[in-house]
């Protein structure tokens, strides 16, 4: 990563960006764009988890399988996507914007033309190093394109076309698996990627921090991912002599991992910033939510079609509730939360997403959607509202300005690796076999005792936001904070830098 900037040279740009109008024609390309590109990864996220079933029928996948599946992805865009935002403040934010599509894309056609389930696991794994790249620049090119007056409004546009986005993708998840088939949910992206490629290069300004020096942090990513990667296979591989060495060498590997951030000049997570005793109690909030959120929503899209017997197209269509919940009320909930303090929406948002998850143990074979998943659904995206806008404003108002974006990287990094850890170690709490999935009572049973461990997690979150967190200083308090919040994760990383009010890119889902 790169060294820290004076105040003095922060929002620095090359020309010509940050003259861009949001009403003239090349605004409107510019965020057509960066809608396009960070849709693709929204849309792979909430589309993956649908087609899991078909995907391990027709591979004859076990569940360890379809975790990977879903993990592999996780897995690199988590341990990386600090580092692709200090490339793009290096070396240009569309140009690596624009390598990440492409490399996206590319990861994509290979899920889609996989023989087998290894090949497809490798290419998932591309496939984040992609979102890794693209994700961070996808703000980015907002904050450095756009005059300043027109960022805010650009921003909000960003998150609700991209919450229609997600609104959508179960839907396109279940036609396509439903329809031509699990493998379209990944071609899909490559006409996405050849639409949006061009119309970057010949609409979107270069731009790069003229201050951004130092050397990166090879040593920090490489240690972060390496250990991530072997302690989510301890997880999966439990009970193995496999699994039990690679959790010792990953538990090593994450001590190394906080040495050598301690000792380096320029860290890619600096340990001086959990000094802020806020900053640290929130991520302790956020790696207990999400992990809730990524075993749930790993899990439930299984339940509906293997206990209850739906359709792909129904499963994905019987979340759209949280969506819609979030599309209509987070900013209100942002605007809440700023005027009364994140303590109580950090306290009674989880406890209505741990209800709404208790509530979905009703949904079992032959069960209804209007009496059984509707209420849970309603529950759980009841509590999202209250919960994630607050979280993201509270992660940016918890440091000083300059290290917003430093600050929201680390949180998205956060949700993004409680999601994969709870991917991999639920079923294990839950006592699922390698076939579990392939019986309906089996799974059943699991599933039940998954949404007590992922209600426990948003009790003990809760509980922590409750005993921790406090309302933080107003002059701290980042002004846009409570729009950047998108339907699945906490905000995209805002640009290091940047200056007061402004985005950047972490982002989900």
């Amino acid at each position: 990563m790169e060294s820290a900037r004076t105040p003095a040279t922060q929002g620095q740009q090359e020309e010509p960006a940050g003259g861009v109008r949001l009403g003239t024609a090349q605004g409107r390309w510019v965020l057509f764009t960066t809608v396009l590109g960070s849709s693709m990864a929204l849309l792979d996220s909430t589309v993956v988890n649908v087609a899991l079933p078909r995907i391990g029928e027709d591979l004859g996948a076990s569940l360890a399988t379809l975790q990977w599946t879903v993990n592999a992805y996780m897995l690199t865009l988590a341990g990386l996507i600090l580092v692709g935002g200090a490339l793009g403040d290096r070396f240009g934010r569309r140009r690596i914007f624009v390598l990440g599509v492409v490399w996206f894309a590319v990861g994509s056609l290979l899920c889609g033309i996989a023989p087998n389930a290894g090949v497809l696991i490798a290419a998932r794994a591309l496939q984040g190093i992609g979102g890794a790249l693209l994700t961070p620049g996808s703000l980015a090119l907002i904050q450095s394109s756009l005059v300043a007056e027109d960022r805010a409004r650009a921003v909000g546009l960003w998150s609700g076309l991209g919450g229609v986005g997600a609104a959508v993708g179960p839907f396109v998840g279940g036609w396509l698996v439903d329809g031509p088939g699990w493998r379209w949910v990944f071609l899909l992206n490559v006409p996405l990627a050849a639409l949006c490629v061009p119309v970057a290069l010949r609409h979107v300004p270069e731009s790069r921090d003229p201050q951004a020096h130092g050397r990166f942090d090879v040593a920090g990513a490489a240690l972060g991912a390496v250990s991530l990667a072997l302690l989510t296979y301890a997880l999966i591989e439990a009970g193995s002599a496999a699994g039990w060495a690679a959790g010792a060498a990953g538990v090593v590997l994450a001590g190394v991992f906080v040495v050598v951030e301690r000792r380096r000049r320029d860290p890619m997570v600096p340990p001086d910033i959990f000094a802020s005793r806020q900053f640290t109690a929130v991520n302790l909030v956020t790696l207990c939510v999400y992990a809730a959120f990524g075993g749930f929503f790993f899990l439930s899209v299984l339940q509906l079609q293997v206990v209850v017997g739906w359709s792909a197209l129904g499963a994905g269509a019987a979340l759209l509730p949280t969506t819609v919940l979030m599309l209509l009320l987070s900013a209100r909930s942002g605007a809440l939360g700023e005027r009364i303090g994140p303590r109580i929406p950090l306290t009674v948002g989880p406890l209505l997403c741990a209800a709404g998850m208790l509530l979905m143990v009703r949904a079992g074979p032959g069960a209804s959607y209007l009496a059984d998943v509707l209420p849970a659904m309603l529950v759980l995206g009841l509590g999202m509202v209250t919960l994630v806008a607050p979280l993201t404003a509270t992660v940016l108002a918890s440091v000083p300005t300059a290290r917003a974006g430093l600050a929201s990287g680390i949180n998205n990094a956060a949700a993004r690796v409680a999601g994969l850890l709870a991917v991999a170690a639920l079923p294990l709490l839950a006592g699922m076999g390698p076939d579990a999935y392939r019986s309906a009572a089996e799974f059943d049973a699991s599933f039940r005792l998954a949404m007590f461990w992922c209600a426990g997690l948003l009790a003990l979150g809760s509980l922590l936001a409750w005993t921790t967190v406090r309302k933080p200083r107003t002059e701290a308090c980042h002004p846009q904070c409570h729009t950047y919040c998108t339907v699945t994760a906490p905000p995209l990383e805002p640009t290091p830098g940047s200056g007061a009010g402004s985005p950047d890119a972490p982002g989900p889902r």
